[in-house]
């Protein structure tokens, strides 16, 4: 595991990235924390990501195999040996929308996606925020100073982006953003990152 860099007082950059492709999203089907497969499109999208990524101190990953397996691609191309492994970078528990579509979703609650409301069952966005949080200081504090990657989940990163008061995006596969761990352990949210694909700026939620 890798060790600390800088001082305790150094600021941890984190890019926090969404998984590749899976069955599911090619489907157009909602996850949640159903443990689906990437797809042959996404684990090609993993290796075209590991081509334009740079270097990084530690890489971590949630325990569903969509994002294990992404990590996993980048890391072998950077012959990076040691994956931290973190189930609180899982993407959101959401309850009985796991499986369906959007029509599906919208044909049994209708209006709810439009409006934000979230079904009976569906983990609520503060108990996102708080493990993402927590697993981002730990990850910070296994590379003070340095920078990390992190494999984790749309839903999940949003969450934490809106808890933090910045601009909301649908996240690609393979995009994500920036996040920032100071010397208090505060986290903070930076600029949209787009690793394969482009930026869709007028697609705000």
């Amino acid at each position: 595991m890798s060790k600390p860099l800088g001082p305790k007082d150094a600021v941890t950059k984190l890019l926090v990235l969404r998984h590749g492709q899976s069955e599911w999203n090619a489907q157009g089907r909602w996850q949640g924390q159903a443990d689906i497969e990437l797809t042959q499109e996404g684990m090609l999208q993993a290796k075209q990501a590991a081509q334009k990524l740079g270097t990084f101190d530690l890489i971590a990953t949630s325990t569903l195999q969509r994002a294990l397996r992404t990590a996993e691609i980048i890391a072998q191309h950077h012959s990076f040996d040691d994956i931290y492994i973190d189930e609180r970078l899982k993407e959101s528990h959401i309850g009985p929308w796991q499986g369906l579509t959007y029509a599906e979703i919208e044909a049994g609650w209708p209006g709810f996606l439009d409006s934000r409301k979230q079904p009976e069952g569906f983990e609520p966005s503060h108990q996102v925020v708080q493990r993402m949080t927590d697993a981002f200081v730990d990850i910070a504090k296994k590379c003070r100073g340095g920078q990390a990657l992190v494999i984790s989940h749309s839903g999940a990163i949003r969450t934490l982006r809106r808890e933090l008061k910045v601009a909301d995006y649908r996240l690609e596969n393979l995009g994500g953003c920036w996040f920032e761990v100071d010397a208090q352990n505060q986290l903070h949210a930076g600029r949209i990152v787009a690793v394969i694909g482009e930026l869709n700026s007028n697609e705000s939620l």
